[in-house]
C-alpha cells in the first residue's frame, strides 16, 4: 500500500477536535440516491442481522438532506438500524440538529467517528476529493479500523446532481468493490465517469495502469455495441456489460451484478481487477 503522507494540521486526536478539513459542504436532495439504492440492495442483509445497526453518514454537508435520506432508506431495509451524521463544521452541526429524531442525530467530528459503538456501515461521499492520494489511503485503513466486525466503509464521489457516481466498498481486510453508476442521459461514453473516480486512484487513470485499461476497454465496448442504441441507451449499457464481461470479472448475479443491476446504470467489479498496487493487466480485445 502506499503510504501515507503525514495529515499535519488535517489530525489532531491529541487535542480532541474532528480529525480532518471542512469540505466545500455542497449537497442536494436525492444526491445520493444512486449509492443509497446499491447499499440497500448489496448489505440490506447484513444490516438486518446485526445487532444494534448503527449507520455513520460521514461529512454530509451543508445540509441535513442526505443523512435523512439515508436513514429513511435504510429503514425500509432493516427498520433498528440508527444513523449518525458526522461533520465536521459546527455551523452545519448546528443547522442539522433540529431535525433529529428516534434513531437519527448529527454529531460534531470526522475521521475518529465519535459514536457510542462501532459502525455496522460508514458512507462517506465527496469527502477525500481535497486530499492526497497518500492521505486517502490512510483515512481509508482509519475508517476501516473503526467499523465492526462484518462492517463496510463505502467511499465515493459523485458529481453535484448525483447522475454519475463512483464508489468503492470497503471491509475491515480492505478494499472489496468498485461500483460505476450513471444516469442514463448524463454521459457520451463510459469514461466520462473517471472524474468522478476515488481520490486512490482518479491520478492513476493513465496508460499501464489497470483502471486506465478497465475504462477504455468499456468504452470499446459501449462503441460496438452502438446498434443496440437503438432501443435505448438501457439496451445499449446492457450489451456493453456482457461484452465486458467476457475479459473483466464482472459479476454476473445478484446482488452485485446481473441485469437487474445493470439496467441501473450501474456496473460494478472486485476491487482487484483495477487495483493501483497490482501490475497492469495485458490490453484486452472486447470485440
Amino acid at each position: 500500500m502506499t503510504e501515507p503522507a503525514r495529515p499535519g494540521r488535517r489530525s489532531a486526536p491529541s487535542t480532541g477536535r474532528p480529525v480532518g478539513s471542512i469540505t466545500r459542504g455542497t449537497t442536494a436532495h436525492n444526491r445520493l440516491r444512486r449509492c443509497d439504492r446499491w447499499i440497500a440492495a448489496v448489505h440490506g442483509r447484513s444490516l438486518r442481522a446485526a445487532d444494534r445497526p448503527l449507520v455513520v453518514d460521514l461529512g454530509y454537508g451543508a445540509s441535513h438532506a442526505t443523512p435523512l435520506e439515508l436513514f429513511t432508506r435504510m429503514r425500509r431495509v432493516a427498520p433498528g438500524v440508527e444513523v449518525v451524521g458526522i461533520e465536521i463544521d459546527p455551523a452545519r452541526v448546528a443547522l442539522a440538529k433540529p431535525y433529529e429524531r428516534q434513531g437519527l442525530t448529527f454529531l460534531l467530528g470526522g475521521f475518529e467517528l465519535p459514536v457510542p459503538r462501532p459502525p455496522t456501515l460508514v458512507r462517506a461521499f465527496n469527502v477525500l476529493r481535497q486530499y492526497s492520494e497518500a492521505e486517502a489511503w490512510h483515512y481509508w485503513d482509519v475508517l476501516r479500523a473503526r467499523l465492526a466486525p462484518g462492517g463496510v466503509l463505502v467511499e465515493g464521489t459523485c458529481s453535484e446532481n448525483g447522475r454519475r457516481a463512483v464508489w468503492v466498498g470497503l471491509s475491515r481486510e480492505g478494499p472489496q468493490t468498485i461500483t460505476f453508476s450513471a444516469r442514463f442521459s448524463a454521459f457520451e461514453r463510459p469514461s466520462d465517469l473517471a472524474d468522478r473516480l476515488p481520490k486512490t486512484l482518479i491520478h492513476r487513470n493513465v496508460p499501464g495502469e489497470r483502471i486506465h485499461g478497465f475504462l477504455s476497454d468499456f468504452d470499446h465496448a459501449w462503441a460496438v455495441s452502438a446498434p443496440y442504441g437503438a432501443h435505448g441507451a438501457r439496451q445499449r449499457w446492457l450489451a456493453a456489460v456482457r461484452l465486458l464481461s467476457g475479459s473483466w470479472p464482472v459479476p454476473l448475479r445478484p446482488p452485485l451484478g446481473g441485469p437487474a443491476r445493470w439496467r441501473l446504470g450501474e456496473l460494478t467489479l472486485p476491487w482487484s481487477a483495477v487495483d493501483p498496487r497490482q501490475p497492469a493487466r495485458r490490453a484486452s480485445n472486447t470485440a
